[in-house]
């Protein structure tokens, strides 16, 4: 059982970190490639973390479930919990730790490969009410999409799916959906295109949780039993196909 764990947390890890720095790596070959046209470079910012999300997924999903974002986790823990499934409280602190450090990673292993400082504390402000709205609305949406292709069976889907709704959220919320608390903290070690500065942080993670207490309070109204499906988010794990719930 700890050397699942161990695996799931690797995977968490790693697929974080990839995924931040495909956010910030594209973010960096945008502003280079496309310097003084802003909207050139969110589309190619978020066409590239589409695609890297929904490999990502691929390469991930069979071993931890590839939640890389602890409201993703947190609501699978919440929602699982009354029926047996889903992560325990040790895999979502564990989860968690693992997402955070793994989003930090990413921002440092993007910097280098620019030849960027490793670590260079974003100066971006991304505060007020609009873009914490945007927060709400984007992680809501996350939370739904993902419990409901889980509940109808359709996980199969979910790598595409999950990959073109945070792609098309870059557009249609004033934040350019972070919706992920791991990547909002891990973007704040970049002054990039992608970084979000440290003051910032809270307020993002705090619209974030609203987000997934307005998205887990929709899914009791919608999928009252969505928790018996825990097992299946995003993707079902080795564990799950092989008996029927994560160790």
């Amino acid at each position: 059982m700890t050397i699942a764990l161990r695996r799931r947390l690797l995977a968490e890890f790693l697929g974080t970190a990839l995924l931040v720095t495909a956010v910030v790596g594209s973010g960096i070959m945008a502003t280079a490639l496309s310097p003084g046209d802003v909207g050139l470079q969110l589309l190619e910012n978020s066409i590239a973390t589409a695609f890297a999300l929904g490999t990502l997924i691929l390469i991930f999903g069979p071993i931890s479930g590839a939640h890389f974002n602890p409201v993703v986790s947190a609501a699978d823990w919440f929602l699982g919990r009354r029926t047996g499934t889903g992560l325990t409280a040790r895999d979502l602190g564990g989860y968690v730790v693992a997402q955070v450090m793994g989003a930090i990673a990413g921002s440092v292993l993007a910097n280098l490969m620019f030849d960027l400082a490793a670590v260079d504390f974003s100066g971006k402000d991304r505060s007020g009410g609009h873009l914490w709205l945007g927060e709400v609305i984007a992680t809501t949406g996350l939370i739904l999409l993902i419990f409901a292709l889980a509940r109808s069976g359709r996980t199969t889907v979910a790598p595409a799916a999950v990959g073109a709704y945070i792609g098309a959220a870059y557009w249609f919320t004033s934040s350019t959906s972070f919706a992920n608390p791991a990547v909002t903290i891990g973007r704040a070690f970049t002054d990039t295109f992608a970084g979000i500065a440290a003051t910032s942080v809270p307020g993002f993670v705090l619209a974030q949780i609203a987000g997934l207490a307005v998205g887990v309070g929709l899914l009791a109204a919608l999928y009252p039993d969505a928790g018996a499906a825990a097992d299946q988010v995003v993707v079902p794990t080795d564990e799950t196909a092989a008996i029927g719930r994560r160790s």
